[in-house]
């Protein structure tokens, strides 16, 4: 059952996502790795929820805030990464 405050709900796809993310950046990946890990795992998890209920969509934007980071490489261990 889905309650009124959905932000609240879902956030546990922010954080599976957060941690995964924070796992990958330890490692040294190339664009390619970082794609295909962006398109096959952070990109799937939203979507398995996302065939089933409407995510709002103040969470959609804090999800690609998060890919779009880690894709430009900006975190603040190292350094500002690509604009």
């Amino acid at each position: 059952m889905v309650e009124r405050n959905k932000k609240a709900i879902f956030s546990s796809i922010k954080d599976l996502i957060w941690k995964k993310i924070q796992h990958w950046t330890g490692k040294h990946l190339s664009k390619a790795g970082r794609e295909t890990l962006i398109k096959a795992v952070a990109q799937a998890i939203p979507s398995y929820y996302m065939s089933t209920f409407l995510i709002p969509p103040s969470l959609e934007d804090e999800l690609q805030r998060m890919l779009n980071s880690f894709w430009w490489g900006s975190n603040g261990r190292r350094g500002r990464g690509i604009h």
